[in-house]
């Protein structure tokens, strides 16, 4: 019999990664994020770029309210999250393919350290200024004709691999 969520037995914690959203615009995805955020522990999210739509009426359909449970920010400039990542001594990692990201499962978690997790928009992916201050750069092996997938679902598997870790 399927449990109800105050049942299951699963431990309730919550892991030093902020979730760095780079202009991540489309509403069922902010929604999407922070659900999938609430649901693997991530401490914080940051979403970057200008008129951000968090209208809670339209991103609640997709959250089930998690954006009312998972602390976030916006930082307009990415200059300003350059500043912010680096004086805060963030591991940071980026998820996307690139001519020396690595294969997600040879990711290396360092003791003792935030973890700064950048994900790209839906169309342009990470900005190639982020790209250069990314300590390492992860992908996710596909094995199809196409060389992406959703944000959210790219999200939900380096979450599960790096919480697991």
């Amino acid at each position: 019999m399927q449990l109800t969520h105050k049942e299951n037995q699963f431990e309730r914690k919550t892991f030093p990664i902020t979730l760095v959203c780079d202009h991540i615009y489309f509403q069922q995805n902010i929604g999407s994020l922070f659900r999938i955020s609430e649901a693997f522990g991530v401490e914080n999210i940051i979403f970057l770029g200008k008129d951000i739509p968090l209208t809670p009426r339209k991103i609640n359909k997709t959250s089930r309210s998690t954006h009312l449970h998972v602390p976030h920010i916006v930082i307009e400039e990415t200059a300003e999250l350059v500043d912010y990542l680096i004086e805060n001594n963030f591991e940071i990692i980026a998820l996307e393919i690139t001519s020396n990201s690595k294969p997600l499962k040879e990711v290396i978690i360092p003791e003792n350290k935030k973890i700064a997790l950048l994900i790209g928009s839906e169309i342009e992916g990470i900005s190639d200024k982020l790209l250069e201050i990314s300590n390492q750069i992860v992908h996710i092996n596909m094995f199809g004709k196409n060389s992406s997938m959703n944000v959210v679902q790219a999200a939900s598997i380096i979450l599960y691999e790096l919480t697991s870790k």
